[in-house]
C-alpha cells in the first residue's frame, strides 16, 4: 500500500550517492527539524494524548522562513532546527500549515539561524527521464545525505497525510524510506519538489513521490495574505464519453471532447450553476478530452488540476452543452469544501460533550480510528456522508461513543454507538445543538437515536447529583469542547 510512513518519520529517496561535490550554497540552506509532538486523545478527549517524537528536513524558502512537510510538524509542542556544521539547536514555530497538501512554513525565533543561508529558488516540473537530486537527513546517521533518482511519472495522486486530498505528484524511481521528509528535490540548482511519500517495500520497490512546484507555489501564494484558505474544489463528479453511442446521443461530434456531469454536490461551489447531465467541453479555454483530461503546461492532467490552481475568490469558466445547446458558465470559488469529516485531523483537540457519564462526539476519521466502531449505521453514515449528501440533514453526525460507568447510566449500554436524532423533540444537527439542548432546563432529558425504537431518558436532578461524582472518578477536566471538526479548515 502507498504510505506516508509512520507519523513524523522523515522520508528518503534512497540511493547511495556521495554528497561530495554538491554546491555548498544548497547544503547551507537545508536543516534538520526535530518535533516533540502530542497527539489528541479521542477516547478520553479531556485528557492530553501520548507524546511522540520525530524528525524531518526543511529548507530556506525566503530570507527568514523554512518549508517542510506538514506531517513533519503536525501536532507539534516543541520544534528545533539544526544546520550542518552548526551545533546549536534553534527553536522554531509553525507559522502556516496545509494538511490538505502536506506542506508547512516555519519561523525560526533566532534570526542568526539564517546567517550564511540563501533562499532556494523554485523551478518547474522536471521532464520525464530527467535526473533529480534529493537532500535530507536519512536514517542511519546524523549527517546530511544527498541522493539521486530519475523522474518516471507525473500524476494526480492521493496525499496520504490527509488521506482524502489528491493533487499533482511526481514519481521517482527510488525507494522512499524513513529518513528525510520535507527535503528539497533539486534540478539545475532549483527546487523542483519536496520528498513526501512512497510505497511500502512489500508492494513496490524503488517507487517514491515528491510534491511538485505547482503545489508548493500554490501554498506559498495562498498564505501571502497571512491566512491559508485551503485548496478549492469543484465538488462535481464526471463520467467519460468514450462510448460512440453515448456521444451520438449527447449530440457530440467525433472530436474526442467532452465529459458528462454525473453529480453536483449541493454544498459545493458548482451547485445551481453546473447541472447533472451537462456535457463539459472546456475549462478556462482548455479542451476537456472524453476521458476528463486537459493539456496544461505541456502535461496531460485531470481537468480538476485547473481548479487546483485557483484561489478563494477566483473563478473558472466552463464551455458546455446543456440539452445539446452550447452554454458558457462561470463558477466563483467563494468557499472551500466545508466538510472535512473524512480527512485525518491534526493540530486540534477532539470536540465532545459529556453528560451524565455519556460521551457524545461528532463522527470523524480520527474517531473511527480510535474506537473501531462495529455499528453498521455508523459505517453507513461515514461512507455515504458525501455521496448521498447526508450532511444536508446532519452537518455533524453526533455519536454516543462511550459511557463512563455510574449508577446513573447502569442500564444504558444498549444506546452506545447510537447516532443522536433528537433531544426533547429538538433535532440535533451538530454537537453544538446537543450541548444547547442538554443545557436547557427540563425535568427529564429524552434522547432519541436514529433507528432506535425507544429513547434514552435521564432525570435532571439525578444528572446534577452525579455530575461531581463522575468528574472526580474519571478525572474529567472539562465536560465539553465544542470545536467543530466537520466544518473546520483542515
Amino acid at each position: 500500500m502507498i504510505s506516508r510512513l509512520p507519523r513524523f518519520a522523515p522520508l528518503l529517496l534512497l540511493l547511495t550517492v556521495s554528497a561530495l561535490g554538491q554546491p555548498n550554497e544548497i547544503r547551507k540552506s537545508i536543516c534538520r527539524i526535530n518535533n516533540t509532538a502530542q497527539e489528541a486523545n479521542y477516547r478520553v478527549p479531556w485528557m492530553p494524548g501520548a507524546m511522540s517524537g520525530g524528525s524531518g528536513t526543511g529548507w530556506v524558502v525566503s530570507a527568514d522562513r523554512l518549508v517542510t512537510n506538514a506531517h513533519v510538524v503536525s501536532n507539534a509542542r516543541f520544534l528545533t532546527v539544526e544546520k550542518e556544521n552548526d551545533p546549536k539547536k534553534y527553536i522554531a514555530t509553525v507559522e502556516h500549515i496545509a494538511h490538505d497538501c502536506d506542506l508547512a512554513v516555519l519561523k525560526v525565533q533566532d534570526a542568526s539561524f539564517f546567517k550564511g543561508t540563501k533562499p532556494l529558488a523554485l523551478g518547474g516540473i522536471p521532464e520525464l527521464e530527467s535526473q533529480v537530486t534529493v537532500f535530507g537527513y536519512p536514517i542511519g546517521g546524523d549527517r546530511m545525505s544527498v541522493t539521486q533518482g530519475i523522474v518516471s511519472r507525473v500524476d494526480f495522486r492521493t496525499y496520504t497525510h490527509s488521506v482524502v486530498d489528491s493533487h499533482l505528484s511526481i514519481q521517482i524511481d527510488a525507494a522512499i524510506n524513513p529518513g528525510n521528509s520535507g527535503g528539497p528535490v533539486m534540478q539545475d540548482g532549483k527546487v523542483v519538489g519536496v520528498a513526501f511519500q512512497g510505497f511500502s517495500g512489500d508492494v513496490a520497490q524503488n517507487v517514491g513521490y515528491m510534491i511538485p512546484t505547482p503545489v508548493i507555489q500554490h501554498f506559498l501564494d495562498d498564505i501571502k495574505d497571512g491566512h491559508y484558505d485551503r485548496y478549492m474544489d469543484l465538488s462535481i463528479g464526471i463520467a467519460n464519453t468514450l462510448n460512440p453511442a453515448m456521444r451520438k446521443a449527447l449530440g457530440l461530434t467525433d472530436d474526442d471532447r467532452g465529459v458528462i456531469v454525473s453529480s453536483v454536490q449541493s454544498a459545493g461551489v458548482c451547485a445551481g450553476k453546473v447541472l447533472v447531465g451537462d456535457v463539459l467541453l472546456g475549462i478556462d479555454g482548455l479542451s476537456i478530452a472524453s476521458d476528463g483530461m486537459v493539456e496544461l503546461q505541456g502535461e496531460r492532467v485531470l481537468m480538476s488540476e485547473v481548479a487546483e490552481r485557483k484561489f478563494l475568490g477566483d473563478s473558472v469558466k466552463f464551455s458546455l452543452l446543456r440539452e445539446k445547446k452550447p452554454l458558457e458558465v462561470e463558477v466563483k470559488f467563494d468557499r472551500a469544501w466545508p466538510f472535512g469529516m473524512l480527512a485525518t485531523s491534526y493540530d486540534t483537540q477532539p470536540p465532545y460533550v459529556l453528560f451524565g457519564g455519556l460521551l457524545f462526539q461528532p463522527l470523524s476519521r480520527n474517531l473511527l480510528a480510535a474506537y473501531q466502531f462495529s455499528s453498521d449505521r455508523i459505517n453507513y453514515h461515514y461512507d455515504f456522508f458525501i455521496s448521498k449528501e447526508l450532511y444536508k440533514e446532519r452537518p455533524e453526525i453526533v455519536v454516543l461513543s462511550a459511557i463512563l460507568p455510574d449508577p446513573l447510566n447502569t442500564y444504558l449500554g444498549e444506546f452506545q454507538q447510537g447516532i443522536v436524532d433528537e433531544v426533547n423533540d429538538r433535532k440535533i444537527r451538530t454537537l453544538k445543538d446537543l450541548a444547547e439542548a442538554l443545557e436547557a432546563q427540563a425535568e427529564f432529558y429524552v434522547i432519541k437515536f436514529v433507528g432506535y425504537g425507544r429513547p434514552l431518558v435521564l432525570e435532571r436532578t439525578a444528572v446534577e447529583a452525579a455530575r461531581l461524582r463522575i468528574k472526580q472518578r474519571y478525572n474529567v477536566l472539562s465536560e465539553q469542547n465544542l470545536v467543530s471538526e466537520a466544518v473546520q479548515t483542515r
